[in-house]
C-alpha cells in the first residue's frame, strides 16, 4: 500500500538535515544511513549514500532518473548464489 498524497513522500528528518546542510556548503561526501525507507528528493541528487542491506552499507550515486524511487530498491538485501548442484538428481538410473 502506497502512502497517503496528504502526507507527502517520506524522508528522514536526519538524513534531510545533513543534505542541506552539505548543499549549502557545496561538500560532497559519503553520508551512511539506515533509513532504506526514505524517498529520493530532487535535493539527494549529485550525492552518494551509503545504504545499509543488513550487513554492510552500500555506496550508491544518485542520479535524477532515481528521484520518487525508495533508497532501499538501489540496495539489494539478499545475494544469489545460484542453484546448487545435486549429482544424484542430475544423471537418472534406467
Amino acid at each position: 500500500m502506497s502512502r497517503s498524497v496528504k502526507k507527502g513522500p517520506y524522508i528522514a528528518d536526519h538524513l534531510l538535515k545533513k543534505i542541506e546542510t552539505m548543499n549549502s556548503n557545496n561538500e560532497k561526501r559519503v553520508i551512511r544511513t539506515w533509513s532504506r525507507a526514505s524517498t529520493i528528493f530532487p535535493a539527494l541528487v549529485g550525492h552518494t549514500i551509503a545504504i545499509h542491506d543488513g550487513n554492510r552499507h552500500v555506496p550508491v550515486y544518485i542520479t535524477e532518473d532515481m528521484v520518487g524511487h525508495k533508497l532501499g530498491e538501489f540496495a539489494p538485501t539478499r545475494t544469489y548464489r545460484g542453484h546448487s548442484k545435486n549429482v544424484e538428481k542430475t544423471t537418472k538410473k534406467k
